[in-house]
C-alpha cells in the first residue's frame, strides 16, 4: 500500500471514530481501536473496550447529543506505526439553572496507530485540552446568574465548563488529564516521538 493511501486510511479513521461515537454506532466504534487499545479523556481513562460500554450509558437516543467535531489529521508514518494528532471540539447542549445553554471546549486527540494484517486502528489516544466556554442558547437572567454565582475554580481552566458539566452529570474527573502546554503533556508527546522512532 502507497504511503497516500496509507494517509487517506487514516483520514477516514479519525472521521469513522466521531460518527460512530455521537451516532451510537457501537460496534463501529470499536473497529477503530485495536482490542489492547486504551483511552484517556476528562471522564475516562482505561481501556477502550470499557470506554465503549461507558458510553453507552451515558449515550441519548434522541438529540441534542454531545458531538465531536475532529479535524483533518497532522500524520507521521513510519511503517506499520504513526502518530495522528487533530483538533477536535467537544460541543453539547443541557439546562442551567432551567436555560438551555451550549458548551464548546477545544482540545486535540493525540493517537498512536498500528497497522496490522492490513488494517490502521488507535492503540492509544489521549485528548489534550486546550480551553473552553459556554454559552446560553438565548440571552438570560437565569444564566448570568448562574454564572455569577458559581465557582468554578476546582476545574482546571483548559476544560472549565465542561469539567463542571460532567460533574454535575454524577461523573468523577479522570486523573492526569492533558492540557495544552503542560509538562505532562510535552512528555506524553516526546514519548509518542520516540515510539514511532522505533518502529
Amino acid at each position: 500500500m502507497s504511503l497516500v493511501e496509507d494517509r487517506l486510511d487514516l483520514i477516514a479513521l479519525s472521521q469513522a471514530w466521531g460518527i460512530a461515537r455521537d451516532q451510537g454506532l457501537w460496534d463501529e466504534l470499536a473497529d477503530t481501536f485495536h482490542p489492547e487499545g486504551t483511552i484517556s479523556v476528562t471522564w475516562f481513562s482505561g481501556p477502550f473496550k470499557q470506554f465503549i460500554e461507558a458510553s453507552k450509558r451515558l449515550y441519548q437516543p434522541r438529540g441534542p447529543r454531545t458531538k465531536h467535531l475532529i479535524g483533518i489529521p497532522h500524520l507521521k508514518i513510519n511503517g506499520g506505526r504513526a502518530l495522528s494528532e487533530m483538533s477536535i471540539q467537544i460541543i453539547g447542549r443541557f439546562l442551567v439553572n432551567g436555560v438551555a445553554a451550549d458548551n464548546i471546549c477545544y482540545a486535540r486527540f493525540f493517537d498512536k496507530v498500528e497497522k496490522r494484517d492490513g488494517r490502521w486502528r488507535v492503540l492509544e489516544r489521549v485528548a489534550i485540552y486546550e480551553k473552553d466556554r459556554i454559552d446560553p442558547v438565548a440571552p438570560s437572567e437565569a444564566f448570568d446568574k448562574f454564572m455569577t454565582e458559581t465557582d468554578f475554580s476546582g476545574v482546571p481552566e483548559p476544560y472549565r465548563y465542561l469539567g463542571q458539566r460532567l460533574q454535575a452529570l454524577g461523573l468523577k474527573l479522570a486523573d492526569n488529564i492533558l492540557c495544552d502546554g503542560s509538562e505532562e503533556t510535552l512528555a506524553t508527546l516526546r514519548k509518542g516521538a520516540a515510539w514511532l522512532a522505533a518502529a
